[in-house]
């Protein structure tokens, strides 16, 4: 990252290091179930749920010039800037009361993970990572009947090859570090829960 993002997040960078907030980045295929378990997580342990799509698709909505850009990159086909999305994210941490967040579905891609951390300077305690079979997900997808455009089998089988080929090498760069917490997202919402408390109940006691 060059010196301009730096000096242009300088502010940011204050506010959001005196905060120091517990980050938790959320990574899984399509149809892993993470949005599930965020939503269980927020609820047991009190964390704020981000999710990097959301929060392109609410400044799309908000109608800001950033949100037209954001709109135009997205029907070109051109994947929005690691820096818009990190700022969006930024802005979310810092305008939250709360100091422990869920990151879900960022860092997409090793691009974005080593400029949330070179502008942010936040490190994630853990990465949750939901492994799942793409068989199992490709079922999930096809069976959830949500109307989404994106759930027929070419689009699925495609997201698949993207997230595999973008975030295993995150995934496998954190896991180096030893910040992977790996679940076993086929198993039944209620099996895979209690793995997942497991993961927060210790680094809570750790923590106390």
């Amino acid at each position: 990252m060059g010196t301009a993002v730096e000096a242009s997040n300088e502010k940011a960078n204050g506010s959001i290091a005196e905060k120091k907030p517990t980050v938790v980045f959320v990574l899984g295929g399509p149809g892993s179930g993470k949005g599930t378990q965020c939503a269980n997580i927020v609820q047991h342990f009190g964390y704020t749920h981000l999710s990097a799509g959301d929060l392109l698709r609410a400044e799309i909505k908000s109608g800001s010039e950033n949100g037209t850009m954001i709109q135009n990159m997205i029907k070109e086909g051109k994947i929005v800037p690691s820096e818009v999305t990190i700022k969006l994210l930024q802005r979310a941490i810092e305008e939250n009361g709360n100091d422990k967040f869920l990151i879900d579905g960022f860092p997409r891609n090793e691009e974005n993970r080593a400029a949330f951390e070179d502008v942010t300077k936040i490190e994630p305690a853990f990465v949750l990572f939901f492994d799942c079979s793409e068989e199992e997900m490709e079922r999930r997808l096809l069976s959830r009947n949500q109307g989404r455009e994106d759930d027929n089998i070419e689009t699925i089988r495609k997201r698949f090859k993207v997230f595999l080929e973008s975030s295993l090498p995150v995934i496998e760069h954190y896991d180096s570090r030893g910040k992977v917490r790996k679940i076993d997202a086929a198993k039944p919402v209620e099996e895979v829960f209690e793995s997942v408390k497991a993961f927060f109940t210790s680094k809570n006691e750790k923590a106390d």
